[in-house]
């Protein structure tokens, strides 16, 4: 049966498709893309943990009273957020090699821009966490003898990163399902071995949404163990 609306096209060269899946063309592919998993995986976690560190120094800079410190974690920031991602990534995966001689690999390429630009806005929001720490606390521990580096990391950081858990957890996903674009340099991550597959059996559909469930159950299983975490740090609390 032919729609009203598309009766102009009958008679003129143009078919209808019918709407039809067909996984078993790329079943034979499918563990290629299942090993994306892994890829993705390690690439977020490792632009995870050194974002926050790099985010955390750029935190105390920016609290710092020394001006240069301050001034040097602000204006960091400002660039960082102020530039696209995906022109960031280009620039140090086609740059390095022409400035440095070394043939940075997508994969180095992708954490490193991650870690530098997830630690701009990681800065942010320990900064706030810092900050909303009564000051009272501090002032205490100063007055008991105890050093800012000591106090920093066990007394005020800690009730910080307790406070600021969902959003340090939002930037997570959101650096989860960024990761996609460091397919656009070949790092063969699930974007990317979709890409090929699709290229190889002339299907992309089935490929792609193969890989949007994928990314979709880990960003819930990521939301589930921190909501997790949160109520267990709630009772400890």
């Amino acid at each position: 049966m032919t729609l009203d609306w598309m009766s102009p096209f009958v008679g003129q060269g143009y078919t209808l498709a019918a709407f039809d899946l067909d996984f078993e063309r790329i079943s034979p592919s499918i563990p290629f893309i299942l090993g994306g998993i892994l890829v993705t995986l390690k690439f977020t976690a490792l632009s995870a943990v050194f974002g926050f560190i790099w985010g955390t120094i750029l935190s105390l800079c920016k609290i710092s009273s020394f001006k240069p410190l301050y001034w040097f974690g602000m204006v960091y920031t400002s660039i960082f957020r102020g530039t696209p991602l995906l022109v960031t990534l280009s620039l140090i995966y086609f740059a390095t090699p022409q400035l440095t001689g070394y043939d940075i690999s997508g994969f180095q390429a992708g954490v490193i821009t991650f870690a530098l630009n997830s630690g701009a806005y990681i800065s942010e929001v320990i900064r706030a966490g810092i900050l909303a720490i009564d000051k009272g606390q501090a002032e205490a521990a100063m007055s008991l003898g105890v050093r800012y580096r000591p106090m920093m990391l066990d007394i005020i950081l800690p009730q910080a990163i307790k406070n600021i858990l969902p959003a340090l957890v939002n930037e997570t996903i959101a650096l989860l399902k960024d990761s996609a674009l460091v397919s656009t340099i070949g790092a063969q991550d699930l974007l990317r071995r979709a890409q090929i597959v699709g290229a190889e059996k002339y299907v992309y559909f089935e490929p792609l949404l193969i890989v949007a469930v994928i990314y979709y159950l880990m960003v819930m299983t990521l939301t589930i163990a921190a909501s997790v975490l949160e109520h267990r740090l709630q009772r400890s609390s």
